[in-house]
């Protein structure tokens, strides 16, 4: 039913969230945050079964169980290490995606389907690339 009055909508600022760690991941602060297929956090690395979040706000290490310790996490651009060689990434490349190689590494390629994306291309540099990650469009 549509709104017949003024209404109190709760809003989030979205950019920080709090994710349970996977048992045992060793998250450092200002590494590629990902999650894994079970929704825990995991540091970037390769494997087709990551969703990228984001970048560690602190670091933890998860303890035996999933879930039992947390992690902040927060979406944004954020500068990593570029691959080198064939999956160099530059400027020409520029809103194209690019692939989780580790926590502090991206590719341009997702490495013959053995590689998670980990976002969006924003700019590069030449220590780095800027990487949309958690935001669409």
């Amino acid at each position: 039913m549509p709104l017949s009055a003024a209404r109190n909508t709760p809003m989030l600022e979205g950019t920080d969230r709090v994710i349970g760690v996977a048992a045992n991941a060793v998250c450092y602060a200002g590494g590629l945050a990902c999650q894994n297929a079970a929704g825990f956090a995991v540091p970037g690395s390769v494997a087709t079964t990551l969703t990228a979040l984001g970048r560690f706000e602190e670091s933890v290490t998860g303890s035996a169980t999933n879930g039992e310790r947390l992690v902040r996490v927060r979406r944004g651009i954020f500068k990593f290490r570029n691959s080198g060689g064939g999956d160099a990434i530059t400027i020409a490349h520029r809103g194209l995606d690019c692939f989780v190689v580790d926590d502090e590494q991206v590719a341009l390629t997702n490495g013959s389907n053995t590689r998670s994306r980990a976002g969006v291309i924003h700019d590069v540099e030449p220590d780095g690339v800027w990487v949309r990650i958690g935001l669409r469009g």
